[in-house]
Order: C-alpha cells, then structure tokens, then sequence
C-alpha cells in the first residue's frame, strides 16, 4: 500500500537521517510524487454548495418570493445602475413572473439612464412583440426611430412587424420616413425590394428615382438599369445609362458603368452598340482606368467580333502596356518609340500625333549630350512622320524649327538635325532657307559634318565659290581637322586646280598641330604620285621623315620607289615602255635599286634611333625580303643574313602594388650583330642540336 500525506510523521526528536548518497531511496523511505499528492486533495476536497430546491405552496409564498427578489434587483440597481446587464435581468424576469406592467417599468427607468444604448430599445421591443402587445411595441419603435434615426437596425425591425403584421401601408409610411434621414443603398434597395415584392412598379421607380438623386453613384444607375431590364423595359434601362453616363463622366469608378451598360446592349442583343460603348471608352477614360473596360472588351470581340475586332483588342492591350511603361518611367525613350511604332502601323494619324506630342514632352532632366542622344530621335521621327506619312509639311517644318530651338546649342548641338531640316527645305525646293538654316549652324554650332553637307550641297548646285568660302569658314573654325584640309585640295585637285591644291596641301602640312597628320600627308603623296610627279613625292618622303622615323613610313616610301610612276595594272607593256623611254629614271632597275636604297636607310635608322624596336626591324626586314623575293635582281639571301633568331624567355612581372607576381614567357629577337652580346646563345644552339641528334 502506497503511503499517504497523513502517515504518521517521525518526531521530532528522532529526525531522520539525512542521506546523500546518488542511489535511489530505499524501501523503507519512498519518494512521495507530485500527482500522488494532486491526486489525494482531489479525494479530501469536500464537494461545492448548493442551494436547496426552492418549493412555492402557496400564494403567500409566491409573494415572499418576489418580494424579496424585487428587493435584492432593486438593491443592485441602487449600487450599479450603470450597468445595463442588471436592469436587462430584472426586466426579464418581471416579463418571466407575466407581470408585464411591471416589466415595462423598469425598461423605462432603464431608458431614463441609457436612452441611447441601442440593445436595451431592442429587448424592449421585442418583448412586447413576443407577448404580441402590438400597439406597445409601435409605441417603442416609433420613440427609437425618432431618438435615434441613423441606427439602421430600429428601421428594419419596425418594418418588419408591420410586413408581418400585413400592414404594407403603415410599412410604406415607415420607409418614406427613413427615407428623409437619406439612408445608405442596403436602406434604400430595402425599400425598392419592398415596393417589388407587391408589385408596386411605379412606386420603385420613383424610389429609384430618389435614390439616383440622394446617392448619384454608379451603383444607384446600375441597380436601376437592372431593375428596368429586369421588368422588361430595355428603352427605360437604356435611358438610366445614357443619363448616368453623363452625370458620372468625372467619377471615379465610371469605368464599371461603361462596363454594365456594354454588357446590358450584349443582353439585350446590340452587339454595335455595345462595341461602340467599349470604345468610346477606352478613347474617353484615362489609361490606368480602362483596365478593366479593356478586359471586357477583349472578351467581347472574342465572343462576337471578327478578325479585324480582335486585332484591334490586341492592339489595344498592348496600348495598355505601353501606356503603363511609359507612366512609370517617362524618360523611357525606347518605350516610346516602341509605342509610336504601333500606333503608326494602325495608321491613326491623330492619335499617333497626340502620342508623339506627348513623347517629345518628356525633356531630359540634364544639359548632357548623352541624355538627348536617344530623345532627339523622337524630332526626327516626328518629322518625317509628317513628312511621309501624313504629307503636312508645315507640320513637318515646324517639328524641325520647334526641335532646333530646344536644343541648348550653347553646351551641345547635333549636327543631324541642322541637315535633315536643311534637306528637308531642299526637297521642299526653298533653297533659300536650307541655306538660312545651315548658315545658322555654322553660326551656333560650327561642326565638321555640317560644313561638309554644306560643301556636298553647294557643289551639287555648281557653286564652286560658295564651297572654297565654305572650306576657308571651316579651317578657320577648326584649323587642326585634316579631314577638312584634305577635302578642301580635293575639291581642288577634281576642279584642276593643282597648284591651287598644292598650296593647299602645303599650309596644311606647315602646321605643327593636326589630328591626323598621317592621313594628310599619305592624301598629299597620291596627290603628287596621280600627278606624276616623282620627285615631288619623294621630297614629300623625306620632309616626312624628318619629322617621324615610324617603320610604316619607310615601308610606304620603298614600295612607292619600287612601283612604276603613274602606272595601272591594266596598263599595257608599250605605254609602260614609252614612259621609261622617256624618263631613264622609271625603268625597272633604277627603280628596285631606289627600293633597297630605303631599305637600307630604313634598317640603319631603326638600329641608331630605335634599338628596342625588334619588332619593327622585323617587320621591315620581312617586307625587304618579300621585295627581293618578287624582284629581277633580288638578292634574298643578304636580307636573310640580316633576320634575327627569335628566342623564348622569362621576365619577372609585378601586381599593381609593385609586389612580385612570378614570371611570364616572352619572345625576344636576337639579331646577328647581337651575337657578341649573348656568349650562352651557342651553347643553347648546341644543346638544341645534340637533344635533336638524341631523338633522331
């Protein structure tokens, strides 16, 4: 038997001794748990009070009892009369004790301290209702109504006993007097509901009429427009659009009332006219709006509509998506001529036009080039959109001026659309003002391109005077463009003016800055060499040489010795024969002889001017022996001799922080005056050499 909590305990004289060793208690001193002891208060634990049955045998009794209840209710209404639940419990159990006089005693004390809690008029009223006091329970309806007319519920319950009471007149009252505090649309299809469950139309459509005016939403026209088409009366539903379409243009929501009355045409079997509301909205509401508008649509032309319908519904959903892209970012210049690109395919001149206004509106936010270099391509696709497609040239023309004066020419300018809208007055045969404009870019933006359009232009028009001034404004404007320089003795040289292009060629090359001086001396060569003139091409050479000693130089100078003067490769044998004849200077073998001379002079300069540049003696001794190779008296084996050996070697190399990296392989060129300089190189010839003996 397991011991228990009311054991006897050991004395206190005689405590027990206290045990700490880790094994488990013996058998003589169990562990006494946690559940044993729950589990025996749980057995001792005396059981709850109760009050005895009260039994009533008389009516003497019956008076005590509710005597001394009253007491105890009015006791605790004294202290806590705040407390609805108190005054709720007495009421009802005067209503249990069937003394009803009483009971509504004390829900009209209970109304003087909470007239406004709604709960307390409810079991008012619906006490009297239960015991089917009727002209009570008005009595109370009536009074809440009137106290508190905004709580919806009092209205609906006092409408309700009338309706079950079979009073629709009284019910009617009731809702017109609600109806005057101007109640939500639940408060008002109520009333509509009532008036069509006995069949009083007319009296709906008056309250219809009422509550269009009240709450002017599109809800209210909807439900209205149902309900009409709902009776039968399609002309009437029509109507109730058509006067809400109008009055809810600037609503918010319009878009639904689009949608419901597209779909009420649908029902009522005008599929024109449906598609026709769809699209006069989807042309009238703002893109964010007519999401919803579009949907429908498209599911609309899927159902009903034809190839073209559902391509446009297509169309118009990328128009959507557009419109979305370029709202979120309108500097999105692709987004915009993606947008443009379809609306011109659709061939809708007006609503292509609106969106390239709006495109061109969106100016970048800085004054830097690379901002407007994809913008300025909506001008210019603006413009010849007027151009060819729609044929309005003063639209046209007043792109090109509107575009011209946007551009801030002070920080930057393009010179494409200076000449597309001078080209533009071209084709339009004002030459005039193709002038006025080019002169104008010159004057505010003197680019290269815009003076050689200008040139190309004028020549064109056999103006050789305008194009030598033209050239004479560009190189004062930018003396350093050889580019120009080399158009200007070539303008020249095509009108057979060569001392004139001579002496142009010659201020150019007197200059001590250009940008691309290769350029204008290699132009000046084959200026002099398609004259003929030898040794003017050769005195170009030299002063060139002077002035660089680049391999290119000396290559380009053998090979022109070493060509025929003058001379095509379809040239035939008897010409070439007489110009030799006449110029001793021309035959083959001055002419290679002159060829190896620049080799030789080019070889020594690269050794006393550039020792390190291997790879450019290379270069030129490969090219000398390509020549002696295709010459009559070549002599490849002296240009042999002179080729270096190239070698495999290592080099240290180092990170960006000037720390070791390790090594790389690397190809060097030993040339055989070097060979004195590199002892080792035999004996790695000679190791080669015995490795290669070995493996053979």
């Amino acid at each position: 038997m397991s011991p228990s909590l009311h054991d006897e305990r050991p004395s206190a004289a005689h405590p027990p001794p206290t045990d700490h060793s880790p094994h488990p208690p013996s058998p003589l001193h169990p562990q006494i748990t946690a559940e044993q002891i729950v589990r025996e208060a749980k057995e001792h634990q005396e059981e709850a009070f109760s009050a005895p049955a009260l039994k009533i045998a008389d009516v003497h009794e019956l008076q005590e009892y509710r005597l001394k209840k009253r007491k105890e209710f009015e006791d605790t209404i004294r202290r806590v009369y705040w407390n609805e639940s108190v005054w709720v419990k007495y009421a009802k159990w005067e209503e249990s004790q069937k003394d009803f006089a009483r009971a509504r005693s004390v829900w009209e004390r209970a109304l003087d301290h909470h007239h406004r809690s709604v709960s307390i008029w409810l079991k008012y009223a619906e006490m009297e209702m239960q015991n089917r006091f009727v002209n009570h329970a008005r009595n109370v309806w009536d009074r809440a109504v009137t106290l508190l007319p905004r709580i919806d519920q009092f209205w609906y319950k006092y409408v309700h006993m009338e309706e079950m009471l079979g009073m629709t007149e009284n019910a009617r009252v009731i809702f017109q007097r609600w109806m005057k505090w101007e109640p939500d649309h639940n408060g008002w299809n109520a009333f509509i509901r009532f008036e069509v469950r006995y069949e009083e139309l007319g009296n709906a459509r008056q309250v219809f009429q009422r509550y269009s005016e009240c709450h002017p939403s599109v809800k209210a026209f909807t439900r209205w427009a149902k309900f009409e088409f709902g009776v039968g009366e399609i002309q009437n539903a029509r109507s109730v659009y058509e006067n809400a379409v109008e009055l809810m243009a600037l609503e918010i929501d319009v878009d639904q009332l689009y949608v419901a009355f597209a779909k009420f045409e649908e029902l009522a079997g005008e599929k024109e006219r449906a598609r026709c509301i769809y699209k006069y909205a989807l042309d009238n509401l703002p893109k964010e709006k007519a999401q919803a508008v579009f949907q429908s649509f498209a599911s609309f032309e899927k159902q009903n509509g034809d190839r073209q319908g559902i391509e446009d519904v297509v169309l118009g959903k990328k128009r959507v998506q557009y419109e979305n892209d370029v709202r979120q970012n309108p500097n999105n210049y692709d987004a915009w001529f993606d947008y443009l690109k379809m609306e011109e395919s659709c061939g809708d001149f007006e609503k292509t036009r609106d969106v390239y206004e709006r495109a061109i509106s969106n100016v970048p936010p800085a004054t830097e080039k690379r901002y407007w270099r994809r913008y300025i391509f909506l001008w210019i696709n603006y413009a010849l959109f007027e151009e060819l497609e729609t044929k309005d040239f003063d639209k046209a023309r007043e792109v090109y001026r509107e575009c011209l004066k946007l551009i801030p020419h002070g920080a930057f300018s393009f010179s494409k659309i200076w000449i597309l809208a001078a080209k533009f007055e071209i084709r339009q045969k004002r030459l005039d003002a193709a002038r006025k404009i080019l002169g104008t870019a010159i004057g505010l933006a003197p680019k290269a391109k815009i003076f050689e359009q200008y040139c190309d232009i004028e020549m064109q028009l056999g103006n050789v005077d305008r194009c030598r001034t033209l050239y004479q404004k560009a190189l004062e404007t930018e003396p350093t463009d050889c580019k120009a320089w080399v158009r200007f003795a070539e303008l020249e040289k095509d009108l057979g003016e060569t001392e004139r292009a001579r002496a142009v060629y010659e201020l150019a090359t007197a200059r001590d800055t250009l940008d691309a001086p290769e350029l204008l001396w290699k132009s000046y060569v084959d200026f002099e060499i398609s004259e003929g003139e030898r040794a003017r091409a050769r005195s170009l050479y030299e002063r060139l040489l002077d002035r660089t000693k680049h391999v290119k130089v000396w290559m380009s100078f053998a090979q022109f010795e070493a060509a025929p003067m003058g001379g095509s490769d379809e040239e035939d044998e008897s010409a070439a024969a007489a110009r030799e004849a006449a110029d001793p200077t021309e035959n083959l073998e001055s002419r290679e002889s002159n060829a190896r001379d620049v080799y030789t002079r080019a070889l020594r300069s690269l050794k006393e001017t550039q020792p390190d540049a291997k790879e450019e003696r290379v270069m030129l001794l490969e090219a000398w022996r390509s020549f002696e190779a295709a010459s009559t008296s070549g002599d490849v084996s002296a240009v042999e001799k002179k080729m270096p050996k190239r070698v495999k070697r290592k080099r240290a190399i180092f990170a960006d922080d000037g720390a070791p990296a390790g090594q790389e392989e690397y190809y060097d060129y030993i040339f055989p005056e070097e060979q004195g300089a590199a002892p080792n190189l035999k004996i790695l010839e000679a190791a080669y050499a015995w490795k290669k003996r070995r493996t053979e």
